[in-house]
């Protein structure tokens, strides 16, 4: 158990030949799920190493000027760079102080997906300034998608359905990677990102409140921290960094798809601190078709609609991107 009371699950069994200890990681796994919507893990089988580079990566590409960036400023498929303000969560009165760059599986501009628009999946957009990021990131993508995968298949066990129930159509995941960047706790120069001052420090919002929309998010953390989860009585706890471990909350979709068995947990990131903090993200989904249809067992009645994967999506980034607002005024 972490000091926020988070719990830490090790993965290594799910690798193991013995039922009883897979079944008992999905047990583990449902638990978490179903009570908080947030746990660690551990064991996960991606080398710290790796991770190490792709945070070097990160601080690179985010080093360079503005306008080397918008480069390859993010495109109508949410692939590449979202500046400073560009994200604004639900509810929100500001915009989220931080920028992020997006990326996904590998398709071509011949893609038949690609081409019939609206599935989440187009090419991506590397800078040439950082030529490494290419072979880095889609290595890590493939990495945490199996990854990723291996959680849905645990937690479907551990609710006793078919190991595969949340991975029928998922031979062509609409899953995203992002890099992402909170500049440094500057009161002085952006009053408006602050919340209140609160035990002598201001505390500035780098991600406001939110639930994530998709199915699993899978976050490596710097040593810098801020982020926070909603308890149920309302209150605020700091998820700590633990080397070696993912943060592992449930998205929307997947609280869906569970109808209701699992939780989808508000949290914010608080950058309190006067150093930048990086982050990296894995939201893994599905097939841009994949049916989101509730479970039910016996007489139990659906408490969600089915959904597609890629419209319920698409439709939670439209409420949260400029891009996506500007570009359905003009």
């Amino acid at each position: 158990m972490s000091t926020s009371g988070l719990p830490i699950i090790d993965l290594s069994p799910l690798r193991s030949s013995n039922s009883a200890d897979y079944k008992k990681v999905g047990i583990e796994l449902c638990e978490a799920a179903s009570t908080v919507g947030f746990f660690y893990i551990k064991n996960h089988g991606i080398s710290q190493i790796e991770i190490k580079e792709i945070f070097d990566i990160s601080k690179r590409f985010f080093a360079f000027e503005e306008h080397q960036k918008s480069a390859v400023s993010i495109s109508p498929f949410h692939r590449g760079w979202l500046h400073i303000g560009a994200a604004k969560m639900y509810g929100n009165k500001e915009s989220d102080y931080k920028e992020s760059f997006v990326w996904g599986l590998e398709v071509t501009e011949d893609d038949s997906d690609f081409k019939a628009g609206g599935r989440l999946l187009a090419p991506n957009q590397w800078p040439a300034f950082v030529p490494e990021m290419r072979e880095k990131l889609t290595t890590y993508f493939t990495e945490a998608q199996i990854c990723g995968e291996k959680l849905l298949k645990a937690l479907a066990r551990g609710l006793q359905v078919s190991g595969d129930y949340f991975l029928k159509e998922i031979d062509k995941p609409i899953s995203r990677g992002a890099l992402i960047h909170y500049p440094p706790n500057r009161p002085n120069r952006y009053p408006n990102q602050h919340l209140p001052e609160k035990y002598g420090r201001f505390f500035q919002v780098g991600s406001g409140e939110h639930t994530d929309y998709g199915a699993l998010t899978m976050l490596c953390q710097d040593q810098i921290g801020g982020l926070q989860i909603k308890g149920k009585s309302g209150t605020w706890v700091s998820a700590e960094p633990i080397e070696g471990t993912f943060v592992i909350n449930i998205g929307d979709l997947l609280a869906r798809w569970s109808n209701g068995r699992f939780e989808s947990t508000p949290h914010r990131v608080i950058n309190s601190s006067t150093q930048a903090r990086y982050s990296l993200a894995m939201f893994v989904d599905p097939n841009w078709n994949a049916t989101i249809k509730p479970l039910t067992k016996g007489m139990e009645c659906a408490n969600y609609d089915t959904v597609q994967c890629a419209d319920y999506i698409n439709a939670r980034y439209n409420e949260a991107f400029a891009y996506r607002k500007s570009r359905d005024n003009e």
